[in-house]
């Protein structure tokens, strides 16, 4: 799954946080910084398994009677669940045949019934903060870290610094058989 664009207002405002940070004036090198930015707030969000910045998502679920997780979190709403045919137009499915979950960690489930057909589009929101600004501090850090070193080191093979994953790793998101959902009964 392909990772939506970020909101054009949260690339504007990591690029002002980032030329401030490396005293840079002017717009001469506006792409790169843009760039940068960009490259940084992905490779944040692959470490981390994570989505940063809010923004809507789509995700496919094959056929099965089994929860499914979301690819994403954190889920902060599900917003559609549909069919689509062939021509990729959707059509919302009826309520009786799926159900949905949004758990403690913010990972969102979605279980189809049995007779559900084959192609399943799921629209949902996902992400840490609303925008730049909301980012925890740590993760914006990292950002302009990352991106000040990309652009301070354009063509050189250069190790990143140290202090992004300092700043990033209490934030990731490991988890033992991802993506399965067991049900626990007692006694």
């Amino acid at each position: 799954m392909d990772a939506p664009p970020f909101p054009a207002a949260a690339i504007a405002s990591a690029c002002a946080a980032v030329k401030a940070y490396m005293r840079m004036e002017g717009s001469a090198d506006d792409t790169a910084v843009t760039t940068a930015v960009r490259t940084a707030l992905a490779l944040g969000e692959a470490f981390t398994g994570s989505a940063w910045i809010a923004r809507p998502w789509q995700a496919w679920l094959g056929r099965s009677a089994d929860w499914q997780r979301l690819p994403v979190a954190p889920v902060t709403a599900i917003s559609a669940v549909e069919t689509v045919d062939g021509a990729g137009t959707g059509m919302p499915l009826p309520v009786h045949a799926y159900t949905l979950d949004l758990d403690a960690r913010g990972e969102g489930w979605v279980r189809l019934a049995p007779a559900t057909a084959m192609r399943v589009r799921v629209t949902f929101a996902a992400g840490t903060a609303a925008g730049w600004e909301d980012l925890p501090p740590p993760l914006a850090q990292g950002v302009v870290l990352l991106a000040a070193h990309l652009l301070e080191a354009r063509g050189d093979a250069a190790v990143p610094p140290a202090a992004v994953v300092a700043f990033w790793r209490p934030w990731r998101r490991l988890q033992l058989m991802a993506g399965v959902r067991r049900q626990c009964w007692s006694s």
